[in-house]
């Protein structure tokens, strides 16, 4: 396995189907969270905000996941995204059928409450 690299590297190196995908969801994540950091965490590129893990978007073989490092986060958006495959740690998803933005942008910005509200802010 490779080790992990920060999603700026890791959109520098997908391949180019990868490529757009990676871009517009981490473009969309940094609007909602502009402190947010290129980072790793927990094996994978990943945006840190307020020093925490906020949100990962790996290419898999069947697509693609979304992982927000909470399970509390990823039940809060399933309602959003019937239909889609989950995990407790992550909702998956394709190019023919993307994660609506509604559902992407939940997901971010309870990440985000929930990490300010971890940290009193």
């Amino acid at each position: 396995m490779r080790s992990a690299v920060p999603p700026s590297e890791q959109i520098a190196t997908a391949d180019e189907s990868d490529r757009g995908m990676l871009e517009r969801l981490y473009d969309r994540a940094r609007a909602l969270a502009p402190t947010a950091e290129d980072s790793t965490s927990y094996g994978m590129p990943a945006l840190r905000y307020r020093g925490r893990p906020l949100v990962s978007v790996m290419p898999t073989k069947a697509g693609y996941s979304v992982y927000p490092f909470s399970a509390e986060v990823v039940a809060t958006v399933l309602p959003l995204v019937e239909g889609f495959g989950s995990t407790k740690g992550g909702i998956r998803f394709t190019a023919e059928r993307v994660i609506p933005d509604a559902a992407f942008d939940a997901l971010v910005a309870a990440r985000i409450a929930e990490i300010d509200a971890a940290l009193g802010h």
